[in-house]
């Protein structure tokens, strides 16, 4: 990832299709963070890559305020919109800037969530900036689908979403090497976030792992939304060959499943939790200390 650089086109597009397309955390992942955050209605949350507000918007009611921040235009208003429907536009507040550009006078915070976002900064400098933006007793919070959970299992009703599939027929149109905005990726995103996040001062972390499992039935026009609203298959990327790309996938979607349903298992949510410094007082209300695990 070394040699590609961030440009506004990364996730162009795609915002109108993450709510139907993106598979959701998993249902107790609120409740979680409610717990191990103490979170009681006071304090600010800082959401870096907000997204169309996925995981600011539930974890709202939390918290005195929630800032989302995002790049993208078409996330911002989206979670603007998702937030106002929600009866929670008095508590959020949404701002276009990239992370680089923090702290951008938005003041101090006592949690920072990156959920799937942090791999698209610049790490380094990004993680050392949420620090400083961090009340003396705040915390980081990573939030990312569990990668090693199986989306298949016997004895679901529908046949399974395609996804090798559907990778193959992306390759087709737009090329065998990972698409980003303008860039290429040909190694994915970088790792290491551990390391980065420890240079950066942060303690920990503490993991939690929010068990997901149940049925996901998703229709064909879910698994098109979940290809749009992905980075290397953002709409714009296709150019005058989208409506033939969207063609030719329902047409694969439709001898996956005639019936025109899928089947999946939601992952489960992993979550850690870093502190700025030491927790005291929220390590002895959980009764835990720093390294145990949760399931």
């Amino acid at each position: 990832m070394s040699d590609w650089q961030w440009d506004e086109t990364l996730f162009e597009g795609t915002a109108p299709y993450y709510e139907r397309g993106r598979l959701p955390y998993a249902p107790g992942l609120v409740s979680l963070l409610a717990e191990v955050l103490a979170a009681d209605g006071q304090g600010r949350l800082l959401d870096v890559g907000c997204g169309p507000g996925t995981v600011a918007v539930p974890l709202a009611p939390l918290f005195r305020e929630v800032v989302g921040v995002d790049p993208d235009a078409g996330m911002i208003a989206e979670a603007a919109s998702r937030a106002t429907a929600a009866g929670l536009g008095a508590r959020t507040r949404w701002v276009r800037m990239r992370a680089e550009e923090l702290p951008g006078g938005l003041g101090r915070f006592d949690v920072a969530v990156f959920a799937q976002s942090f791999h698209w900064t610049e790490r380094e400098r990004v993680a050392k900036t949420v620090r400083g933006m961090l009340r003396p007793a705040g915390v980081l919070v990573h939030v990312a689908d569990l990668k090693n959970d199986s989306r298949t299992v016997d004895g679901l009703p529908y046949p399974a979403v395609p996804y090798r599939d559907i990778e193959e027929l992306v390759k087709r149109y737009l090329g065998p090497v990972r698409r980003a905005g303008r860039g290429l990726l040909p190694q994915g995103t970088a790792g290491g976030e551990a390391a980065i996040l420890a240079d950066a001062g942060f303690q920990g972390p503490q993991r939690y792992v929010v068990p997901g499992g149940q049925e996901l039935r998703r229709t064909v026009d879910d698994v098109v939304a979940w290809t749009f609203s992905m980075s290397y298959s953002a709409p714009h990327l296709f150019g005058h060959r989208r409506e033939a790309f969207e063609t030719d996938l329902c047409r694969l979607l439709a001898q996956a499943s005639p019936a025109g349903l899928f089947s999946e298992c939601a992952p489960s949510t992993e979550v850690f939790v870093w502190p700025g410094q030491c927790p005291v007082s929220l390590e002895r209300s959980l009764g835990y200390s720093p390294g145990d695990a949760r399931t």
